[in-house]
């Protein structure tokens, strides 16, 4: 090993030490834990290595219920949000007067707390003995509802999550695709008005092409963020999350360690892996079939 070679592991070694320390024995401490059965907690022992943990958590209705949440916040929010932001993020570039102010307006949900942005989901939407929530007052206006959107149907409550989700992501989403599109040279659309094309070709053919990669960033991150969703359904539904039939992979892992049926570190173990094993393959599925379309 030559000396530059000594000195760029010197300059990583501070980061790989960190690494180490918070990313690589933590996840293989979890999977140790996940093959640990009966492990109890109290006195630190277990009875054998195996793959009990991983068959209790498939077959438990609460993981099961929490892993249907968890697809179809991410099947929804996900696309929902990447298609609004890219309309949005195009409309604020064509804007010139005031645009710093749209933008500031937009990012404002990104930087409020999320438990404060769900308690006033809560009045939006939540019926209660002296009124039916703003939203109800809307759909009486045209002959419809009232719904309870927090404490009545499954189908309900899942749409009030996507909508605070979508709501919370997308400020993030706006941001990063305005300084992609800021970064797109004039020269391209001077070219493409020069031959007569149109705005819409101009945006299928030069825009998106152009800003991909960080709409590739985006899908990639949101679908890792909107696995790991836990706090948006607490701020909505409270912490019993199974009772509101409203819990998340992640909120069940919480459970398992410190909930009400808690205790049981091997079990949030297995099911974290679980997760993990889930965001990994679609980490790399998106990958693959992003390098593919990219050299194509």
């Amino acid at each position: 090993m030559d000396r530059n070679s000594r000195k760029a592991w010197l300059y990583l070694l501070p980061s790989l030490i960190l690494l180490g320390a918070f990313l690589i024995y933590p996840l293989i401490d979890v999977l140790i834990y996940s093959g640990e059965e009966c492990y109890n907690f109290a006195s630190q022992t277990y009875q054998g290595i195996g793959l009990y943990n991983y068959s209790y958590v498939l077959h438990d209705p609460y993981f099961l219920q929490a892993v249907e949440n968890t697809f179809v916040l991410v099947i929804i929010t996900v696309p929902t949000s990447t298609i609004l932001a890219i309309v949005i993020a195009t409309a604020l570039s064509s804007i010139k007067p005031l645009r710093q102010l749209y933008q500031t307006i937009y990012f404002l949900p990104y930087v409020t707390n999320t438990l404060a942005v769900g308690l006033v989901f809560m009045v939006l939407f939540q019926r209660t003995e002296y009124t039916d929530g703003l939203v109800n007052m809307v759909l009486a206006l045209f002959g419809a509802g009232p719904i309870d959107f927090i404490n009545g149907p499954h189908w309900a409550k899942m749409f009030v999550l996507c909508f605070y989700t979508i709501w919370v992501v997308l400020p993030f989403k706006i941001l990063v695709l305005t300084s992609a599109l800021a970064s797109v040279s004039d020269e391209y659309y001077k070219a493409a008005r020069v031959d007569g094309t149109s705005r819409t070709r101009i945006f299928f053919r030069i825009t998106l092409p152009m800003i991909s990669p960080m709409i590739v960033y985006l899908v990639i991150t949101g679908f890792i963020g909107a696995f790991k969703a836990y706090s948006d359904a607490v701020a909505l539904f409270g912490t019993d999350l199974n009772a509101a039939g409203m819990n998340t992979i992640v909120g069940y892992v919480y459970d398992m360690l410190y909930g009400d049926s808690g205790g049981y570190p091997s079990y949030a173990s297995a099911a974290a892996i679980i997760l993990f094993v889930i965001v990994l393959t679609i980490t790399c599925v998106n990958l693959l079939v992003t390098r593919k379309q990219a050299r194509d």
